[in-house]
């Protein structure tokens, strides 16, 4: 899991707009690639030379420039300077550590928030900084480092399949946040079932390694909260058109996204609290399993409480003891202790106490 707050040491005392990458490298070189297409017509290029700036194509051509990989700052001065992107959308772009949130600059509607996924094989919850520029009929995505994350959606645009490729760039930016808060369900499944696995586990085995997968659930959905809650109010003024890049007819679904968001943030209080009542089921079992053994130690050594004081009694050391010159004293004696043993644990039995 990430740190709760990371270093921003290096940009201390500097002027707002200064480029400074903060967080983990995720790759190793920047990518650049451009998707453009219209009702008709669909096309891929990667974008190898940046000094050169390329024009858009006119509406009703869509243009979606990709970037992966956010550390190369040079990479981003050459960006800024091509598209004219905003200093201070360049800055936050940068920063892998941003809130939620949704800012307008000038033409340019810049969105940011976090794509979530599942890695089975460390079995935990990783987190991808993404952000969206949409200025008229381009859309700008960037992304920590280059991954398929939006293959089914470049699968629906390169096959024309639904409405994608009728409508404008505004629902480009509808179809990719959408992505992204779909993943947030597949996200909680996982979760969900740590959750029931780790459940009974405690019930059973409430040991040490599983309060520590416990606590990390619980950083776990920490981090969910602080990464989704911010989400709802950008979804929200999106849908209540806040800004002038959102037409009318994609409002209605960034509506259902929004409402999607709020189920999200239902699943994640709602795991919350079973995590929370999940602590006091391991402090619970813990006093089950301490009252168990107490209650084992008690019967034992109740058992041999009668015994002792036979053991002790004959075991004095008086020259006038009758038992002891008898033949039958030492077996006579072993038989009575044996007896009050038996007795005593009929006793418990009956009354339901073992």
């Amino acid at each position: 899991m990430p740190r709760l707050i990371k270093k921003r040491s290096k940009k201390a005392g500097l002027p707002p707009g200064t480029l400074i990458h903060i967080g983990e490298k995720k790759s190793e070189t920047t990518q650049v690639t451009l998707w453009e297409y219209d009702e008709k017509d669909f096309q891929e290029s990667r974008l190898e030379n940046l000094e050169i700036c390329f024009p858009f194509k006119p509406e009703p051509t869509v243009s979606w420039v990709n970037v992966a990989g956010i550390h190369q700052v040079e990479v981003f001065e050459k960006l800024g300077s091509c598209f004219s992107l905003h200093p201070l959308v360049l800055e936050d772009i940068l920063n892998s550590d941003q809130r939620a949130k949704m800012e307008e600059y000038g033409d340019d509607l810049y969105i940011v928030l976090k794509m979530l996924s599942y890695d089975d094989a460390r079995d935990e919850v990783q987190a991808e900084q993404v952000s969206l520029v949409l200025r008229g009929n381009v859309v700008f995505s960037f992304q920590e480092k280059e991954r398929n994350f939006f293959a089914g959606l470049l699968d629906r645009l390169r096959n024309g399949k639904g409405r994608i490729r009728k409508m404008g760039a505004d629902y480009l930016g509808y179809a990719i946040l959408d992505l992204i808060v779909d993943h947030y369900f597949l996200v909680l499944e996982k979760i969900g079932e740590r959750i029931e696995k780790l459940e009974e586990k405690l019930l059973s085995d409430p040991k040490t390694p599983t309060l520590q997968k416990l606590q990390q659930l619980k950083r776990e959905m920490l981090f969910l909260r602080r990464w989704v809650w911010p989400l709802r109010e950008v979804l929200s003024s999106l849908e209540r058109g806040e800004s002038e890049q959102i037409r009318e007819g994609t409002r209605i679904y960034l509506r259902d996204v929004y409402d999607h968001a709020i189920q999200v943030l239902d699943t994640i209080e709602i795991f919350r609290e079973m995590l929370s009542g999940m602590v006091d089921i391991y402090l619970s079992s813990l006093n089950n399993r301490m009252n168990a053994i107490m209650k084992v130690l008690t019967i034992i050594a109740t058992i041999f409480m009668p015994l002792t004081f036979l053991a002790g009694v004959y075991g004095m050391n008086f020259k006038y003891m009758p038992e002891l010159e008898w033949p039958w004293g030492y077996p006579l004696v072993l038989a009575v202790m044996a007896g009050i043993g038996v007795t005593m644990l009929i006793l418990f039995k009956r009354k339901k106490w073992i």
